[in-house]
């Protein structure tokens, strides 16, 4: 399938699936096919984890065989649903803890949809049980965390796919191949990356018991132990900073990690960052609503944004990334793409593919986010394929994991109050033994933090 540079504003929009596919092949994403049915464990049966469970029951000839989580309810559900939409419509076996999930269920592959403090420590126990892993970003919530998890996965020759499925959106990959490879920008020497959503949860609810389907201790494992106020489903535990990296490490890293994609970069030489809670200060949140980072490479900066009050500067991309060159400026989204030439020349517009056509179950899936389904499959689609062919996935553990220590290491940065250069080799920041003490987080007992040498 071939395109015209034309400034065609619906060209994608409500397209149908046949086109959605075949757009997927002509940029080098094949459909692949896998050869085995291959048994399947949810661990963390929360809104994403369904829905990557979901997409990889539309792809792929699996069972789910066991789903875990430590509230009864929200498991109960999960298993009812799973029945539904898997082809053989048998109800996994449900379990309370993934150790012992992983020990009698034996899976081939483990989704882990945790909250983010756990993805480090079940990705690490399904990769020793013998399971190929797809991990939802941020792989970890420290640095020392996210190499571990390399380090495992080369150990036991896993296959680790991140959840960082703009490198595999169809508009976006549309966007690297056609504007970027083509050199179309010309020499790129900044990025700028954004996040205008009003989606920090704030507030102040009392204390209260733990209700008796919800194991809260085992749900709040290594991290500090916070006193209970609800159930942090959702939300709500997004908004502390003891169980994630904040807003930057929700939403910086899908949009450096395309970024790097994009311009084939690694590790930021340097990295700094200012920011903290400038005005919505009510509440018991304690993540910045306001951050600046820089991310600095030889003659680039990609810098990052992101204020949850406010307006955004462009109502057309609120959660975005914007590539300069010299010839011209590309503006991505999850939802579009358009490139800007700097002087004569077609603008280049690109919507976000759908597929209802061909999933029309997506339109009754409570909570899907529509245009996200269509990437979310081709990155199963792709994991699997890394698998029969024993080989790293689009989104390896080393990619994500880097994407994600760089945000981690911002955060550092602004608690410091200085720029920080992280030395992936010797795994420190360099000159700097205050900052390397911090590359790793206290776990609270009897969890034992996991570390590259132990795995």
């Amino acid at each position: 399938m071939s395109f015209s540079p034309l400034n065609r504003r619906n060209f994608i929009k409500g397209t149908s699936a046949t086109l959605a596919l075949a757009a997927l092949q002509a940029h080098g994403m094949p459909l692949h096919k896998p050869a085995t049915i291959r048994r399947v464990a949810l661990i963390g049966t929360g809104w994403y984890g369904k829905s990557d469970l979901f997409r990889l029951i539309q792809v792929a000839p699996i069972e789910v065989v066991a789903l875990c989580d430590v509230d009864a309810h929200l498991l109960a559900q999960a298993a009812d649903m799973v029945a539904l939409r898997q082809k053989s419509k048998k109800r996994p076996a449900l379990y309370a803890d993934y150790r012992t999930l992983l020990a009698e269920a034996k899976p081939d592959i483990v989704l882990v949809g945790t909250p983010d403090h756990w993805h480090s420590l079940i990705a690490i126990a399904a990769m020793q049980a013998g399971a190929h892993v797809f991990v939802q970003k941020p792989v970890s919530v420290d640095v020392l965390e996210g190499e571990a998890m390399v380090a495992a996965a080369r150990k036991y020759n896993r296959v680790v796919q991140v959840g960082t499925q703009r490198r595999s959106t169809p508009h976006l990959v549309d966007a690297k191949k056609r504007i970027v490879e083509a050199g179309l920008l010309g020499t790129v020497s900044h990025v700028e990356m954004c996040c205008y959503y009003h989606m920090r949860a704030n507030g102040n609810p009392p204390v209260q018991a733990v209700p008796d389907f919800f194991n809260y201790d085992m749900w709040t494992g290594p991290a500090p132990l916070r006193p209970y106020d609800g159930l942090p489903h959702r939300g709500w535990w997004r908004t502390f900073m003891e169980y994630c990296n904040g807003i930057i490490g929700d939403m910086c890293v899908h949009m450096f990690d395309q970024a790097r994609w994009m311009l084939n970069l690694g590790w930021p030489k340097c990295i700094s960052s200012t920011g903290g809670i400038y005005v919505d200060k009510g509440g018991k949140s304690t993540t910045p609503d306001t951050q600046h980072a820089i991310f600095e490479y030889d003659g680039l900066n990609c810098v990052w944004q992101h204020r949850s009050w406010g307006t955004a500067p462009d109502p057309d991309y609120p959660w975005a990334l914007m590539i300069y060159g010299d010839k011209g400026t590309l503006k991505c989204s999850p939802y579009r793409y358009d490139f800007i030439p700097a002087e004569q020349g077609e603008k280049i517009h690109r919507d976000v593919v759908y597929e209802r056509e061909k999933y029309p179950e997506d339109l009754h899936e409570p909570d899907i986010e529509l245009h996200a389904a269509p990437a979310m499959r081709q990155h199963m689609r792709n994991f699997l394929e890394a698998i029969d062919k024993n080989i790293k996935p689009v989104a390896d553990i080393e990619q994500g994991h880097i994407s994600t220590a760089s945000c981690i290491i911002a955060n550092l940065s602004m608690k410091l109050g200085r720029p920080l250069t992280y030395d992936p080799v010797k795994r420190e920041i360099t000159g700097d033994a205050e900052a390397t003490a911090l590359l790793q987080r206290p776990y609270r007992g009897p969890w034992v933090h996991p570390m590259v040498d132990t795995v």
